[in-house]
């Protein structure tokens, strides 16, 4: 029995030894393993150091102790990390080891004089915690003198080859300074992150609770310093592989877009200014973020910024800068931007909206208040409709050089940047007086482009105009007691090229209270040639040009009587008396008319019971005789309007 209590506790001796011996030998390797990847560093030119190390091999516990690290290709980025506890440590394989837990203490990375404007910046994160992590054993290579690009590049390289459950950190603060440059010094702090499921350089979705951030700005006269905060920020389903493609040259012929977020919202943010600016959000919202390799180049466009920010651009640089920029922003494509209660402040009044809206069709205002010349200017919404930013900027590159004056043919090309505006519910301060001018609605189209001219156009307009007593035209109005004019339009114009015809319908102009007039014009025979900027090619083919008809109604809504108490003022008569002597009038003429073109006395007798008898509805529709060119007609109407009627047909008609 003794013996085997002695062959026991020899057993119990040699296995205690054999387990620390074995504890010692796996933390020699780890040892080993962690100051290869030191060497490698150090063989890259940079410099890398740290302090005590520790492994449990019970626990799978890995400690790394201050850790100081500079690459050699990027001098002036420093990384020091006061400790790293591995918790759950193995290894997969011969590349790839897992962790349960990793914990990061005292991270920093600072930048010295990085890009164009030479700024110093710097990321603190006090308490970093990783769970689930599985990754490589050994980084790659990191670039040799690479361009910053190249670095964040490998840096998403790097990302992309790593998983994790999820990544927390209590606090993130990022310093900037931009020494002697005008973007001032700073620093942003972001509390609460939250990142769950990384895996293949995709996150499902990071948080942060709160943003603040204060910034002290340089700028010509008094400096400034702002402050502001941005609460519950969101962003799901980002794609670091997106924009790792679009950093890699051998992409630079993909032109299939990939989506870098999904979705990407936060409020509410405010920011205010020590000389009384703010800025206020209550939310935003943007959705399908997405980059095409091919055009989102950002190695062209940080090589066209300016290197020397105290050396003024020339216009062949600018129009460069316009140039990439344009080209940036056709690689770059956003789905819906959604804006909620934005408002601008300032010392003497506020901006105001409800709403900021982007989408691939449209650019709009909603529930705009913003101060005028006379009280305030509202508006329900503003909306520029299919408004490309990308054709804005290349429609602005052709007035970039101050030495050329700008062609009809470009200015014109505005018509490619937009397909219309609309306005809804604006109340306008009216000039000189309390009141106010409303817009119900306000919606211009175009298309149907031939070069940049629109051959197709509508407007529709209703609105509400007072008149006003410094006016002289309004007077005969006001004396009749109208104090607003309500208009309501409606006009359209299209040109057909099968039939070469060209068309304004419909055109409809009804004004409250006076009258309402329906208008029908069409022209044949026009030439594609027409819509040109050129002034010879536009004036050699409207030879072409043919009249057509020509419809006019017109429906007295009390104009009529407005221009007979008018006319029975200025002649100091009865209002019979008046309206007697202007059918009198009309009926002198009729000679002279009927001589040149008989089917006019029907008409003469139309317009003399129109004006006779109130509320009546007048039409008159000519149609050509024969061939009519437009250009020798409108010649003709300024030397003998009565030869020019001559050549219609004239019907004519009134009615209740």
């Amino acid at each position: 029995m003794k013996r085997i209590l002695i062959g026991l506790i020899t057993v119990a001796v040699l296995a205690a030894g054999g387990w620390f011996g074995f504890n010692l030998y796996a933390k020699h390797r780890v040892t080993a393993e962690i100051e290869t990847a030191f060497e490698q560093i150090r063989k890259q030119g940079g410099k890398a150091s740290h302090g005590k190390i520790e492994f449990d091999l019970m626990t799978r516990t890995l400690t790394v102790e201050d850790i100081a690290v500079t690459p050699g290709n990027q001098p002036q980025a420093q990384i020091k990390i006061a400790g790293i506890r591995g918790t759950g440590v193995r290894q997969i394989d011969d590349t790839r080891f897992s962790a349960d837990r990793i914990d990061i203490s005292g991270f920093e990375v600072a930048l010295d004089q990085i890009g164009p404007a030479k700024v110093t910046a710097s990321y603190k994160i006090p308490q970093l915690t990783i769970r689930d992590y599985a990754g490589p054993l050994h980084t790659r290579t990191a670039p040799v003198d690479g361009s910053l690009l190249d670095l964040y590049r490998y840096v998403l390289d790097q990302y992309a080859s790593v998983t994790a459950s999820t990544l927390t950190a209590p606090t993130l603060t990022m310093s900037f300074d931009s020494g002697s440059g005008p973007g001032g010094s700073g620093e942003i702090t972001y509390s609460g992150l939250a990142f769950q499921n990384l895996k293949h350089g995709k996150i499902d979705s990071m948080k942060a609770d709160r943003a603040a951030l204060a910034i002290d700005v340089k700028q010509p006269g008094k400096p400034d310093k702002l402050t502001g905060e941005l609460s519950n920020i969101i962003v799901n389903d980002f794609d670091a592989t997106a924009i790792i493609t679009a950093l890699d040259p051998k992409t630079s012929s993909d032109e299939t877009y990939h989506r870098v977020y999904r979705q990407i919202s936060a409020g509410p943010y405010q920011l205010k200014s020590a000389q009384g600016m703010s800025v206020d959000i209550d939310s935003f919202n943007i959705e399908d973020v997405a980059v095409q390799p091919s055009k989102f180049r950002l190695s062209e466009m940080f090589a066209a910024l300016p290197q020397d920010q105290s050396t003024p651009q020339t216009p062949a640089q600018a129009r460069e800068l316009l140039e990439k920029l344009a080209g940036f922003y056709e690689g770059l494509r956003i789905g819906k931007i959604d804006i909620r209660n934005p408002s601008i402040g300032t010392p003497q009044a506020a901006t105001k909206l409800s709403a900021i809206r982007y989408s691939q069709d449209e650019f709009a205002l909603e529930g705009l208040d913003m101060p005028a010349t006379q009280g305030r200017l509202k508006t329900d919404r503003f909306a520029l409709k299919s408004f490309s930013t990308v054709s804005l900027i290349r429609w602005a590159l052709q007035f970039s050089n101050p030495g050329s004056k700008p062609t009809a043919e470009q200015a014109v090309g505005l018509f490619r940047v937009l397909e219309g505006i609309e306005i809804k519910g604006m109340l306008a301060p009216y000039p000189r007086s309390k009141k106010v001018a409303t817009i119900d609605t306000l919606s211009i189209n175009w298309g149907q482009l031939v070069g940049s001219i629109p051959s197709k156009a509508n407007v529709v307009a209703k609105m509400i105009a007072p008149t006003d007593s410094t006016e002289p035209a309004h007077m005969p109005l006001i004396a009749a007691g109208i104090d607003k004019l309500a208009i309501d339009l409606d006009l359209g114009a299209a040109w057909t090229e099968p039939s070469s015809s060209f068309a304004v319908t419909p055109a409809t102009l009804d004004i409250g209270g006076i009258a309402k007039a329906q208008l029908r014009v069409a022209l044949d025979n026009v030439p594609r040639g027409v819509f040109s900027t050129d002034p010879a090619q536009l004036m050699g083919q409207a030879a072409r040009i043919e009249a057509g008809a020509l419809e006019l109604s017109l429906r007295d809504n009390g104009g009529v009587d407005l221009v007979v108490t008018q006319f029975a003022r200025m002649q100091n008569v009865s209002r019979d008396a008046a309206r007697q002597a202007l059918v009198e009038s009309i009926k002198a003429n009729r000679e002279q008319v009927v001589s040149a073109n008989p089917d006019a006395d029907a008409a003469v007798d139309a317009i003399a019971r129109f004006v006779e008898t109130p509320g009546q509805t007048l039409s008159i529709k000519l149609t050509p005789r024969a061939k009519a060119p437009l250009m020798q007609l409108m010649q003709l109407l300024q030397t003998d309007p009565q030869s020019a009627l001559a050549q219609f047909r004239i019907e004519a008609s009134t009615g209740l």
